[in-house]
């Protein structure tokens, strides 16, 4: 079975502070539910049409471990917290 990587692009953040509460919250969950984060930041560099935004890799074992993890209470306690004040973009691939 192939793994699957999560692509999150942030679009725009509108409040650093509920990013960083957001984000404490966010990683343990979200490793508790099998994700493994390879990148994250600032690109170092972008081609063609791309933007130097801030992008999140993570890599899950499934994808139903991925909807499982965005879909629990931890998670979304998360989300609430980060309560609207980040726009973002998130892709999901098979590995191949």
């Amino acid at each position: 079975m192939s793994k699957v990587l999560q692509v999150v692009i942030y679009k725009s953040v509108s409040d650093e502070e509920k990013l960083a509460a957001y984000a404490k919250l966010a990683l343990p969950a979200m490793e508790k539910a099998g994700a493994k984060f390879i990148a994250r930041g600032i690109p170092v560099a972008v081609r063609e049409e791309g933007q130097k935004t801030r992008t999140v890799v993570i890599e899950w074992p499934s994808m139903e471990a991925a909807d499982k993890g965005y879909n629990g209470l931890e998670y979304q306690a998360a989300l609430k917290a980060l309560d609207g004040s980040a726009s973002r973009e998130f892709r999901y691939v098979e590995t191949i």
